[in-house]
């Protein structure tokens, strides 16, 4: 008898497996951060799948067959609960038999609905972190001095540390030069540590900003994790970058701070900063290459020396104990101003002449940096969403850019999460269609039908229906998790289906059931107990990531949770019903053919 029912099911079983791995595909697929991200949750759950398909075929009926007495393998019965719910599911499923088409319309409506509703859901590229910490960035204009550096940030210190959240502040004013993020000390980095005291994060960072505000400083207010993966998504550390490219530089400046005022009427636009391109003092020597030639002096060579004076020259290295100096050789502080470097000697071979004599030397001033993007000049306004989800800030500041008049020959960029998140969900979608495609090649290859394929099949948008009203009432944005959260639904979805069709063959061919309301009600009730200890099962084992959502690290995967959860709850439920009534509306035909077939063992 275990033998039997193992290879009653076995065949199921396994095509559903092979169902599961093949809707994975588009998982392992996808590049960048998000590849990385939830490659390892894929290879993790079809590990899991694997696994369990073969103790389920091997170690569970030696087990059934040492554990079970066979007295409860020749008598069983159903618990109260058990066959209080079948008699209850018998009931709702004749009168639903009795009325086929109302209710596979009510479905359709409702799924057709649920599709129809995806478009207006708010995107963003990863669910919000919450990493228990928060990271302010405070950038003043290049050059000012360190001290004054400090003392602002000291306010912001203070200011900040008001908050009731924040638990710890720490501070750092610049980076070294070998930092691969290296700045100078004009930028003010401020970590926080933050505790959980009921406030959503969200309102944690407009109360940073109010602190913060009456200071002279352009603002950044992220995470250490969230900043990092939006500086290698589009270059800053902020969820939009909008980058103005062109020729001359104060044309960028003046073009930026236009769309800069532009822009700050947009909803839920915060932290909105143009990139420090800033005019800052300089000393400006030019040569005069025809005297230089005259006193015999190449150009490369004075040009060498006046570095080497002005911005030193390491000569060699004192050490005293464990501590090691660079000796550098350079001018003293008040020679290398106009005056005296218009009075330093230069060696020709001809004598020692005034550098004034062979250079102009002016005070001036220039840009503190120029930056470029393939080759061209770029400046970059920087700026993330408050209060508003992401993808309603990323359509009107679309809309703004679409409005601006640049001068000719100058252009806009706009890249950051938004960008991440189309181009995975484009390629999400298209490799989606591919495994849907083998996953009905699967089927057919099974039941040598696309009718039975299709049934199976209706199983998905059933699922769309739970998985969209959980996002829904959860409040959760669409994003890169809960598409993975509908990937791993489809497979668990077209389980119970395959299940229910392959019984119903089953009573046809072996057992001697006769297509009709009959077969369908015993098959049905036959797969009741198996679909809902499924469900179940896998509704427990979310638990955990659904009532803890806010906790650091769980915010990635509970949008995977509730998604699967919800799809789970409507899929189980109408599969009960809307399964038997396609079957029973279109299934007649394919049943016949299949039982015109020799037999070749349970389905």
């Amino acid at each position: 008898m275990i033998a039997e029912a193992t290879m009653e099911v076995r065949s199921g079983i396994m095509t559903a497996t092979v169902i599961i791995c093949l809707v994975f595909v588009p998982l392992f697929a996808l590049p960048g951060i998000e590849g990385r991200l939830f490659t390892p949750l894929g290879i993790a759950y079809l590990t899991a799948i694997m696994v369990s398909l073969v103790v389920s075929i091997t170690v569970s009926p030696v087990l059934a067959y040492y554990l079970i007495p066979s007295t409860v393998l020749t008598r069983h019965q159903d618990g109260r609960l058990l066959a209080w719910l079948k008699a209850g599911y018998r009931r709702a499923l004749a009168a639903v038999l009795a009325r086929p088409r109302g209710v596979l319309a009510l479905a359709a409506l409702a799924a057709a609905a649920a599709a129809a509703s995806v478009p207006f859901f708010a995107t963003t590229f990863l669910p919000p972190f919450n990493e228990g910490s928060a990271l302010v960035g405070l950038r003043l204009n290049p050059g000012v001095t360190l001290g004054e550096s400090v003392r602002i940030a000291r306010l912001a210190e203070t200011a900040l540390a008001a908050v009731p959240e924040v638990v710890h502040v720490g501070r750092r004013s610049g980076r070294a030069e070998l930092d691969e993020h290296a700045e100078g000390v004009h930028v003010s980095e401020l970590d926080l540590q933050l505790k959980r005291l009921g406030r959503p994060l969200d309102t944690v960072y407009a109360d940073l900003r109010a602190r913060l505000r009456d200071l002279p400083v352009a603002l950044n207010i992220g995470q250490p994790i969230s900043h990092r993966i939006d500086h290698m998504l589009s270059g800053v550390r902020s969820q939009m970058a909008i980058r103005i490219f062109g020729d001359d530089l104060d044309t960028l400046r003046a073009q930026a701070e236009t769309l800069r005022q532009s822009l700050s009427a947009v909803p839920g636009l915060a932290d909105l900063e143009i990139e420090k391109q800033v005019l800052s003092p300089q000393i400006k020597i030019r040569v005069d290459y025809t005297k230089a030639q005259a006193y015999g002096l190449a150009p490369s060579v004075l040009t060498q020396e006046l570095q080497a004076l002005i911005e030193g020259e390491r000569m060699g290295q004192i050490i005293e104990g464990n501590r090691r100096f660079a000796l550098v050789l350079r001018l003293p502080e008040a020679q290398r101003g106009v005056e005296g470097l218009a009075g330093l000697l230069i060696e020709t071979p001809t004598g020692r002449v005034p550098l004034s004599s062979i250079a102009t030397i002016e005070d001036s001033d220039g840009p503190n940096q120029i930056s470029r993007d393939n080759g061209k000049r770029r400046i970059v306004l920087s700026a993330n969403a408050e209060g508003r989800a992401l993808s309603a800030v990323v359509a009107d500041v679309r809309k703004v850019l679409g409005e601006a008049r640049l001068p000719a020959g100058y252009y806009t960029t706009f890249e950051g999460q938004f960008q991440a998140q189309q181009d995975a969900a484009r390629l999400i979608g298209l490799l989606s269609l591919a495994s849907l495609a083998l996953v009905l090649l699967v089927l057919y290859s099974r039941y040598r039908s696309f009718t039975l394929s299709a049934i199976i099949l209706a199983n998905l948008p059933l699922a769309l229906i739970g998985s969209v009203a959980a996002l829904w009432l959860s409040g959760q944005p669409l994003s890169i998790a809960s598409l993975i959260g509908f990937i791993t639904l489809t497979g668990v979805a077209m389980r119970n289906g395959i299940l229910k069709v392959s019984h119903y063959i089953n009573l046809c061919r072996f057992e001697g059931e006769v297509f009709g309301d009959a077969m369908l009600l015993r098959g049905s009730q036959e797969r009741l107990a198996p679909v809902l200890m499924t469900a179940m099962v896998a509704a427990f084992a979310l638990a955990p990531l659904m009532f803890d959502a806010e906790a650091p690290g769980a915010e990635i995967l509970y949008p995977v949770a509730v998604v699967i959860f919800g799809g789970l709850i409507t899929s189980t439920l109408l599969d009960s019903f809307v399964t038997p009534v396609l079957f029973k509306l279109f299934g007649k035909k394919p049943l016949d053919a299949w039982l015109a077939l020799p037999a070749e063992g349970s389905l």
